[in-house]
């Protein structure tokens, strides 16, 4: 329970500096695009209506949270021996996935892997993510 937890906060530390940065700016990644894009992917493959406008936002933005904490938990997983090395693994792993994978699935990868700053800024995203469910972890598992 305790690395789920971490995981969210990871999650949630990951969504928050992409917003932010989002807004301020205009070359920042958007993950949020790519996000919505397979979003509306699978519904058209699943023959089922996409959802639109802040709905749209609102169940990417969901879905991005619960797999990045699915995801991020996992660095709970072998105790606190190496925790930070699998952190920066994850997050590192996690990061390129992000810039590599649109591509391959047939969605817009411009958003996240146009220009070398795209690139860096979508793995530092993963790895700042990473890094704060272990820190959070190392604070839950204190003694």
């Amino acid at each position: 329970m305790k690395s789920l937890i971490a995981g969210f906060a990871g999650a949630a530390a990951l969504n928050i500096l992409h917003e932010t940065l989002r807004k301020l700016d205009p070359d920042a990644p958007r993950l949020d695009l790519v996000g919505k894009e397979a979003l509306k992917k699978s519904a058209a493959a699943m023959d089922v209506a996409p959802p639109t406008g802040d709905r749209l936002y609102g169940i990417t933005l969901a879905g991005d949270v619960l797999t990045n904490a699915s995801y991020f938990a996992a660095i709970g997983m072998g105790g606190k021996k190496f925790m930070l090395l699998r952190a920066i693994g994850a997050g590192v792993s996690a990061g390129i996935a992000a810039v590599k994978a649109p591509k391959p699935m047939g969605l817009n990868d411009q958003h996240v892997a146009n220009t070398d700053k795209r690139q860096m800024m979508t793995i530092g995203y993963y790895v700042f993510g990473s890094l704060v469910t272990a820190g959070v972890l190392a604070l839950m598992t204190k003694k």
